[in-house]
């Protein structure tokens, strides 16, 4: 799919998807390889957009599976339409047919079987393998990231009643995981690993760049060397690059040209989630940010 690093920066590219090398290498050999990819880091760092990239540059469906705690096989992977089962049951007995074995064997046709996001990624599809996302696998219970081993193993799944289905095309896996449990070593020997950081100020305004064009370059510069400053602080939820954009839109929409203390505390919602940590910026301590960032600006 892509025949170097610098191809697979192009494609994420194509994708307003602004990687770094490292980033970029790892997407290269997952696709070049056909291992899939998990990508682990703290939330709103950009790890779940990379399938969605993916799969509009590839012109690939997106299968996506978002998990939870609980999660089981009937919503993960294949379930049986009960209601239509029933109805046959009901039409067979009205029509006098009391084969039961038959008619087992006719309920438990695949037309029956309701397809859920992993079966779904195996099906064959005329565009090429699908994307298949498996999005916070940190959510969920142990017993179903052991499941998830034959598929990632073999990319096969089995339905007892009508044997083992198999993709003709292993789909392109992304796993995605905000580290709130550790996910056990078997299923990350099944993959190539990457940890996705914040980025840079530099790698961060030019996301800015590419995402929201219409921003103003001051208010850009502020916005990034603000985030970058408050990611120093001791906060329980530090600003994703998902909460930089939001701000960055939030502040051109108050017809902001640059930063300042009042519009930093009547904003500070849109990249801030917790009270607490919005109590510790408020007030001087925000001033007192903006004037350091202010004086390293100057500085030549």
């Amino acid at each position: 799919m892509t025949r170097s690093i610098d191809d697979t920066l192009a494609l994420l590219g194509q994708g307003d998807y602004v990687a770094d090398r490292p980033l970029a290498t790892a997407v290269h050999l997952a696709l070049a390889l056909g291992r899939p990819l998990f990508l682990e880091g703290e939330a709103g760092v950009g790890k779940t957009e990379i399938a969605k990239v993916l799969a509009k540059t590839l012109n690939r469906k997106l299968v996506r599976l978002q998990c939870y705690e609980g999660l089981d096989v009937a919503s993960a992977v294949y379930e049986w339409n009960y209601a239509r089962q029933m109805l046959e049951i009901r039409l067979a007995e009205a029509s006098g047919d009391t084969d039961r074995s038959a008619l087992a064997k006719d309920i438990f046709a695949e037309e029956f079987l309701i397809r859920r996001p992993l079966l779904q990624a195996l099906e064959f599809d005329p565009r090429g393998a699908p994307v298949l996302l498996i999005d916070e696998l940190d959510r969920t219970d142990e017993p179903f990231e052991a499941y998830l081993l034959e598929v990632l193993s073999d990319f096969q799944i089995t339905v007892p009643e009508l044997g083992t289905f198999k993709a003709e095309e292993p789909p392109i896996v992304i796993v995605t995981s905000n580290r709130t449990r550790e996910i056990h070593d078997a299923l990350k020997r099944r993959c190539f690993y990457h940890w996705v950081d914040y980025p840079n100020a530099q790698r961060e305004l030019q996301i800015i760049k590419v995402r929201l064009p219409e921003i103003p370059e001051q208010l850009s510069n502020d916005v990034v060397a603000f985030v970058a400053r408050l990611r120093k602080e001791d906060l329980f939820k530090l600003p994703g690059v998902a909460e930089t954009l939001d701000w960055a839109k939030a502040l051109h929409t108050l017809d902001c040209l640059e930063l300042s203390p009042e519009v930093i505390n009547d904003t500070l919602g849109t990249l801030l989630k917790y009270q607490d940590d919005i109590m510790k910026i408020q007030g001087s301590q925000a001033a007192k940010m903006l004037g350091e960032i202010r004086m390293e600006m100057r500085k030549p």
